[in-house]
């Protein structure tokens, strides 16, 4: 059975979209783009900046909430002294409960400390049973098999059942080690049927893992012929497309580095991700313009749609535009633009 890609048909009438969505799928089909099997988006969200924010600095919080950031999120792990994760655990929670995320914009997650600590099931149990109905995701760090996913499922489903909650907590990842790279893509076939919605590339402790020689987190190798990262980014990516995952690119160091945290960012959105993360407020601006498509990008999108509905109306499987041949598979790449757009049309208006 052929599960379909949703697709926006605003302005296009219901009998030429049937056409059209059956001509895509031909088209990818006989291609060798997809089988017949096709893992939709477990949740979109946008994600173009993702900053995170310390637990156990409070101060913080009110400007992290008023801030362009799309996603926040507040940090029980690396951030925290071990004397301040109980302290700072917390901070977090009468930040959710007390502040309106979601009203002003933003994705709200949380950061537990790792399965290999005595901390993580404290941040869980208690960040859940006093402000679950609040939060959007959990971020687990250093991911290293499918089961870790399943962990902290189980026990969100207990949480939840038990007090009674309406909200379905997200669960994301951290790909930090060389573990969770070589399990990459079972990670994410599994952890979408646990909760899993985004993973994320943590290039510093990754790098350790490696035990790659490194000047600045994120940053490139001058004796390393090109970008040091490209194959874990890569591998990553993939798994998060195969399976409907979104992929999102971690830290970059030196937030007094604009350029080549900029470059950084280019690299990952040209490969395919969705955002990045900003351990500065700087850095947040400079990850959403890289991550927004340019107006001229979206207007031509939209005409590819627009070709390509007019064609579908005339029984034809491609169109011209510009000269140019245009078929299905301009058209998912067009969806991808016109999609991520809407996206933020959304957020801006509120």
């Amino acid at each position: 059975m052929i599960r379909r890609p949703p697709r926006s048909t605003q302005g296009v009438s219901s009998a030429a979209s049937d056409v059209y969505k059956r001509q895509v799928l031909e088209y990818l089909i006989q291609r060798g783009f997809m089988s017949h099997i096709i893992y939709e988006p477990v949740k979109q969200r946008l994600q173009r900046s993702e900053l995170a924010v310390p637990g156990s600095n409070p101060k913080m919080f009110e400007k992290a909430l008023k801030s362009s950031a799309d996603y926040v999120f507040l940090d029980l792990e690396d951030a925290v002294a071990p004397d301040d994760k109980v302290p700072a655990r917390k901070n977090i929670i009468e930040a959710i409960n007390d502040l309106d995320w979601n009203g002003n914009g933003k994705t709200i997650s949380v950061r537990i400390n790792s399965i290999d600590t005595h901390y993580m099931y404290r941040d869980v149990v208690e960040v859940v049973e006093q402000a679950g109905d609040k939060l959007d995701t959990i971020l687990l760090p250093k991911a290293g098999t499918a089961s870790d996913v399943y962990m902290l499922s189980a026990m969100l489903n207990q949480i939840e059942t038990s007090k009674g909650l309406k909200n379905r907590i997200g669960i994301e990842v951290l790909i930090e080690t060389t573990l969770g790279m070589a399990n990459v893509m079972d990670i994410a076939q599994k952890g979408r049927e646990e909760r899993l919605e985004a993973m994320h590339f943590g290039v510093a402790d990754y790098a350790a893992s490696c035990r790659a020689r490194t000047t600045v987190i994120g940053g490139l190798n001058p004796d390393y012929p090109g970008d040091q990262w490209h194959a874990g980014l890569s591998q990553m990516l993939v798994a998060c497309r195969a399976y409907g995952i979104r992929a999102i690119d971690g830290p970059f160091g030196d937030f007094n580095d604009p350029e080549s945290y900029i470059d950084a960012a280019k690299r990952g959105a040209a490969l395919g991700f969705e955002g990045k993360w900003a351990i500065h407020p700087s850095q947040i601006d400079l990850a959403n313009e890289v991550y927004t498509p340019p107006e001229s990008e979206v207007s031509h999108a939209k005409q590819i749609l627009i070709a390509l509905d007019e064609a579908a109306k005339e029984g034809r499987g491609a169109a011209q535009l510009n000269g140019r041949m245009i078929d299905a598979a301009s058209a998912k790449m067009a969806e991808n633009i016109v999609n991520t757009d809407n996206a933020i049309t959304s957020k801006l208006k509120g």
